[in-house]
């Protein structure tokens, strides 16, 4: 399988959840300014949206959105237990997070990056994503990782997301809760090795 990504792009997520499940992985980087890979592919021909991930299976199959491929990798081992069995109450907890993540936190951050957001959003997106990093302060206050003491794809998620706030100028310095789990996140081995294959460590 091939992972398309960008060095620190929601692609690291289902990069650290392969190296947690053990998932040997073909790493593709794509620059975000061309939409080419190092061996000058057209991205668009992969995922006409240009965005990063895509996982292109052994078949040809071609699977985007973050959450998705996060989904998908995790189901290929089981054993990991990054993910629950479908139909388990837990399965539908994982996905809440995932979806909370998507759409409280990675679209809050994304017009952070453009040059051209006014600031008047800027000031209201920082606003809003303080207020939604104050509630997982209070929900990690009594537990290591979203669902309790076991690290799942939802974590892979919001580790890699929060990465983005020290880009932007967010100030996650008073969260104690949550900078406690971006540091156990950060030191498990498998996102060492993540960060360290995009050449971010």
């Amino acid at each position: 399988m091939k992972l398309f990504y960008m060095p620190g792009a929601c692609s690291l997520a289902p990069h650290i959840v392969a190296n947690e499940a053990g998932i040997d992985l073909e790493l593709v980087k794509v620059d975000g300014a061309s939409k080419t890979t190092e061996a000058k592919q057209d991205y668009l021909a992969t995922n006409p949206n240009g965005y990063v991930p895509a996982l292109v299976l052994d078949d040809g199959e071609t699977l985007t959105e973050a959450t998705v491929v996060m989904q998908y990798l995790a189901d290929r081992k089981p054993d990991s237990g990054l993910i629950p069995a479908s139909g388990e109450m837990n399965r539908y907890r994982v996905q809440q997070w995932l979806n909370f993540v998507a759409t409280e936190l990675h679209k809050g951050f994304s017009p952070l990056f453009r040059p051209n957001t006014p600031e008047e959003t800027r000031t209201i997106n920082k606003e809003q994503l303080t207020k939604r990093v104050k509630f997982l302060d209070t929900r990690l206050a009594d537990r290591s990782y979203l669902m309790g003491d076991v690290f799942s794809v939802a974590d892979a998620y919001l580790w890699t997301v929060l990465g983005w706030a020290k880009h932007v100028g967010l100030d996650l310095s008073g969260f104690a809760n949550v900078q406690r789990f971006l540091g156990t996140v950060a030191a498990r081995p498998a996102v060492q090795k993540s960060l360290r294959e995009e050449g971010l460590a």
